[in-house]
């Protein structure tokens, strides 16, 4: 699967700054708003050493990690619902999302306009959270209009959509996001394809100044509390000096941290972060002297695992050959997996787990 995650904040908090810096793009960056005048797209690698010692092991002819996709839209302002500044011109480019990756500005500097005037983190995420469920409220309301006239024909489809729109409407309607409600799978918008912005999960990226790095200044402090108390996720990255690493080559930017005390860049703390919001594992194959890596909902059978590599398969499924990657590194293969008894055959409700090497068996 690929997974998307849709960049948003106000102008000038460091959006396409992060952006650059995840993917390696070259986005726009000038410390004036509205420099992003048209969506950035750029794929990041997933970096994942399991991945990398499975390679010295086995040798492959080609090794394919797998990938997450950032999408970088216009700052968003006040009435950017209406039509304010460049935001709801690219606001659709995040419906298709699977998070949102909030950039929430931290840093203090003089020469860097900020749109709303000091620093302040949780009236920021208000503004930017007012404008997505403005769009939310247009979305449910055009839907409501076509459900009604089906409703009244009897259609019972209808109606039970009308009834379950029902508290997201009301929830968007007194200020609070759908995310915030709580709502089990089956009671949220996706469950009956309706693609809501402030239904999305959101991990937040506080942008600080680098002397901040390491601490707990009272904005990141403010705006812990605030993911923290609706369950998302929380980055803390310095843009500027994400910016400077992205220019240098691996071994001068690994000195420049250790240099610095860095322990993270944004990148690992964003996948890592982001696969914990989403609940997403990796999972790994070893087809026709391929070795790639695969990223599947935490809780996906063995079918549906086979079915991201090839629609086919999942109909065609028989069963699947599992090892742990740690358990095959120590084997050295997997004759000696075999024969020690740690290859398991599993059938069609087996789950898969994180760093499994599967073996799909799959029907003619």
């Amino acid at each position: 699967m690929a997974t998307k995650l849709g960049i948003i904040g106000l102008p000038n908090a460091g959006k396409s700054t992060l952006f650059n810096a995840l993917t390696a793009g070259h986005a726009a960056v000038a410390p004036y708003p509205f420099t992003t005048t048209d969506r950035n797209v750029g794929v990041a690698v997933v970096e994942d050493p399991r991945l990398a010692a499975l390679a010295k092991l086995l040798k492959p002819q080609r090794v394919i990690p797998t990938s997450i996709e950032f999408v970088d839209i216009a700052g968003l302002v006040k009435g950017a619902h209406k039509g304010e500044g460049l935001g709801n011109q690219f606001l659709s480019h995040v419906f298709g999302v699977d998070a949102l990756l909030h950039v929430v500005r931290c840093f203090t500097d003089d020469n860097v306009a900020h749109p709303m005037g000091g620093v302040d983190p949780r009236r920021d995420v208000e503004v930017v959270n007012t404008e997505l469920m403005l769009k939310d409220l247009e979305v449910l309301g055009r839907r409501k209009e076509r459900e009604q006239k089906l409703a009244k024909g009897g259609d019972k489809a209808a109606i039970k959509l009308l009834e379950s729109l029902a508290p997201w409407d009301a929830a968007l309607s007194a200020g609070t996001p759908v995310r915030r409600l709580g709502l089990a799978a089956e009671a949220a918008p996706h469950a009956f394809g309706i693609d809501l912005l402030t239904a999305k999960p959101v991990l937040y990226a506080a942008n600080v100044d680098e002397a901040d790095l390491g601490k707990a200044p009272a904005s990141v402090t403010s705006l812990k509390a605030l993911s923290e108390a609706e369950g998302a996720q929380l980055v803390v990255f310095c843009a500027k000096l994400e910016a400077e690493l992205a220019e240098l080559d691996a071994a001068d930017r690994a000195e420049m941290m250790r240099e610095l005390g860095v322990a993270e860049s944004a990148l690992p703390q964003v996948i890592r972060r982001g696969y914990a919001l989403l609940g997403l594992v990796t999972f790994f194959t070893t087809v026709s002297n391929i070795l790639q890596a695969w990223t599947v909902h935490d809780g996906t059978k063995a079918p549906q695992a086979a079915g991201t590599i090839h629609t086919d398969f999942e109909q065609k499924f028989i069963r699947a050959e599992v090892i742990q990657v740690d358990a095959l590194l120590r084997c050295g293969s997997d004759a000696n997996a075999r024969t020690q008894g740690l290859l398991r055959v599993e059938g069609k409700e087996y789950v898969v787990r994180d760093g499994d090497v599967i073996h799909f068996r799959v029907g003619q």
